[in-house]
């Protein structure tokens, strides 16, 4: 197989949605590798380039040209889906630098790193198929693809709803390579939450019944936390819900908190993975801890 061809099987091997498995993104994980057609996968090097960098790359050793004016496709279309998939790391260097400076850098994660140099062995296999478990609160088992951002999704039904509400159901829950993880319709519909909107919900949603609170909680790594604009969004989508709603970005760490502080709503919430017994509370009436029935 051409070089081409096995960034795409490597791709296919690591969980990468079906919509990364294809050319393009193949090409920019070889850019991002330094990777030559007669080089071996074992001398894949980290280092973090900008998407200028990228292109000019493919250009130069596959012959295949993309305008400057296609970069903004490139990071909605490959990267950011790389970044979401724990794949890609941007701005290694300075995680606070904005995702419009033109010095934005992406490079790859160590574990990315580990399953591509040992591609076309038996340790490849063992380190690309991986998956993070979770139990539901019913008994249902669930396989999250792997990667950053489901890691953290996985933490928010393991450690977040352990600590604030430990008797709420979880209602939905997505994934990086598979949208519609779970889907509780029975509940959705009593709650007159549209499940043909899915693709409109946050990434986890929990319900408690017993205090009839809604929670929805957005993970944070790549994409946006729940702000001003995604807040009134989803306010249209729960028109006919009528239990209190209590919106929460859950961030892995303080660093990409800080990335995303200027545009969390007020009256929301914020929880930190790596700092999980706290929650912080962006203005408001009261915590929602301490909310009444």
């Amino acid at each position: 197989m051409s070089k081409i061809d096995e960034a795409i099987a490597i791709l296919q091997a690591m969980g990468l949605p079906k919509a990364q498995q294809n050319e393009r993104s193949a090409l920019i994980l070889l850019a991002l590798l330094d990777m030559r057609e007669d080089a071996h996968w074992s001398k894949s090097r980290k280092r973090a380039i900008r998407i200028h960098d990228i292109l000019s790359f493919i250009q130069e050793y596959y012959g295949k040209r993309y305008a400057e004016n296609t970069r903004e496709t490139i990071r909605r279309q490959t990267l950011h889906q790389f970044e979401q998939a724990g794949v890609v790391v941007r701005n290694p260097d300075d995680p606070v630098r904005p995702t419009n400076s033109p010095n934005t850098v992406y490079a790859l994660a160590d574990d990315a790193i580990a399953v591509i140099q040992n591609y076309d062995t038996p340790n490849c296999k063992r380190k690309a198929k991986y998956v993070i478990p979770v139990d539901l609160p019913d008994g249902t088992h669930v396989d999250f693809s792997p990667g950053k951002h489901n890691k953290l999704q996985a933490s928010i039904i393991k450690e977040f709803r352990a600590r604030f509400c430990p008797e709420a159901d979880v209602l939905y829950v997505g994934d990086t390579a598979k949208k519609l993880l779970y889907v509780n319709e029975n509940l959705l519909k009593e709650l007159k939450i549209p499940i043909t909107k899915h693709d409109k919900l946050p990434d986890v949603v929990l319900y408690d019944p017993q205090k009839k609170h809604l929670f929805l909680i957005e993970a944070v790594t790549a994409h946006g936390p729940l702000s001003p604009k995604r807040q009134i969004e989803l306010e249209e989508v729960l028109e006919y819900c009528k239990v209190k709603r209590i919106y929460i970005s859950a961030f892995p760490d303080f660093r990409e908190f800080k990335r995303h502080i200027d545009n969390i709503a007020w009256e929301t919430e914020v929880w930190i993975e790596n700092n999980p017994n706290h929650v912080i509370h962006f203005d408001g009436t009261k915590f929602f801890a301490v909310y009444g029935d």
